[in-house]
């Protein structure tokens, strides 16, 4: 990873693509790690966290973790997801945070020199091209190494730099 000590930093995270590359790769991401880390790389400016949340009446598995980013450094960012049946009589639930993500990113690139955004979703090409010519390196965190490979074609060639989320499991991993 090339860092430079008094860059800006900020960190783009989609929740679902991480906890779904991260499951994939069987282990799990300690938050308070991932944020030590990236503070020693350069000026940590902005983390961001987006998700969904299904809001129901009982209790919501994602929501000790939210209050818990929210509380320790993070700024999350969630909508409500929506719940459908699809055609098989299968319930589903759709929440994309997709936009969300992609416009604070290019807003964030006049004020940052450096983006790392934790995702592999090829719909990120455009923003990170717009982060670019906005001044910011695009750093993307992913995986080629989960099966299937979370990181798109793409993506990782519009990105300055790619850095598989595997190899990070022994700084940003939660410890046994």
């Amino acid at each position: 990873m090339t860092f430079y000590p008094d860059e800006k930093i900020g960190l783009f995270i989609d929740g679902a693509n991480l906890f779904s590359s991260t499951r994939s790769l069987d282990f799990d991401i300690d938050f308070k790690r991932l944020l030590t880390e990236f503070k020693k790389r350069g000026r940590l400016i902005r983390a961001n966290y987006y998700t969904a949340l299904l809001e129901q009446e009982d209790y919501n598995p994602l929501r000790p973790l939210v209050d818990w980013l929210d509380y320790n450094g993070f700024s999350v960012i969630t909508k409500r997801a929506k719940e459908f049946t699809d055609d098989q009589g299968r319930r589903r639930i759709k929440g994309d945070m997709d936009i969300e993500l992609a416009i604070d990113m290019i807003e964030a690139a006049e004020y940052l020199d450096h983006i790392i955004l934790f995702s592999g979703d090829g719909d990120f090409c455009r923003a990170v091209e717009a982060a670019q010519k906005r001044g910011s390196r695009v750093t993307v965190i992913s995986s080629l190494k989960s099966s299937p490979p979370m990181i798109a074609d793409e993506l990782r060639r519009q990105a300055d730099d790619f850095i598989d989320l595997s190899e990070l499991e022994n700084l940003i991993g939660r410890e046994a």
